[in-house]
């Protein structure tokens, strides 16, 4: 018996970190890039603290004329300490709703994918794979959201999306007791059905303003092609 509790422990553990290895994933390119600016930040903290340590103890060693077993011994706490503290603080800020909507257009799909990245762990498996396909949309959008200023009414209504709609969504499941969450409503259908429904509306809407954005281009693209036909056809009359 205690045998098969040991074994239902070691795979507990195991889909554990099975999981929070899953979760550790990014979502999309641009988490992905603000999360390894953060650990470069990092490393080049310790790499000054270790920097520092080792100046220091050549100067106390050059007044010393060595700084003995003791000097070494400190000084390699010292760095291991500092190397520590670096890596380890400051743990990388999670977005609010309330900064995503104040967000600049060139960090919001970023700022909106670690935001959803962070939510993960208490949506239901279904929802989970939508919120991947919507870092995959941020993704796609945020190269369009370029090409807008900062205060244009799509600018301010893309940030409502990402910083209102889409934190309500899932605050708002996140608010219903576990036990309730598989129990259908009034409508018929239960709170994982509709936060499902609301996830895959919000990934459609995403993709959409991307279309949207992008279509100005195509638009320009075609008006300057029928130029170039009217241009060349004019020519090709006048040599005839």
């Amino acid at each position: 018996m205690a045998i098969g509790e040991t074994s239902d422990q070691i795979m507990a553990s195991a889909n554990r970190a099975l999981k929070d290895s899953q979760f550790r994933r990014s979502i999309g390119h641009k988490s992905h890039q603000m999360k390894r600016g953060h650990f470069f930040k990092k490393l080049g903290r310790a790499a000054l603290i270790t920097a520092g340590v080792l100046v220091g103890a050549s100067i106390v060693g050059g007044i010393l004329n060595g700084i003995g077993f003791w000097g070494v011994m400190i000084s390699a706490g010292l760095i291991a300490g500092g190397i520590w503290a670096a890596m380890k603080f400051p743990k990388m800020k999670i977005p609010t709703p309330e900064s995503l909507v104040q967000s600049d257009l060139k960090s919001l799909a970023g700022k909106t994918e670690i935001w959803l990245e962070a939510q993960r762990p208490a949506l239901p498996k279904p929802a989970i794979k939508i919120v991947n396909n919507i870092g995959t949309q941020l993704d796609m959008l945020s190269p369009q959201l370029q090409k807008l200023n900062e205060g244009d009414a799509a600018a301010y209504e893309i940030r409502k999306l990402m910083g209102e709609h889409l934190p309500e969504l899932i605050s708002g499941y996140r608010a219903i007791p576990e036990s309730m969450r598989n129990q259908d409503n009034d409508h018929g259908k239960t709170p994982d059905e509709q936060l499902i429904g609301g996830l895959s509306l919000i990934e459609k809407e995403i993709a959409g303003v991307t279309q949207q954005i992008a279509k100005g281009d195509i638009d320009n693209l075609s008006i300057r092609g029928r130029y170039l036909e009217l241009k060349y056809d004019k020519s090709a009359e006048a040599e005839t």
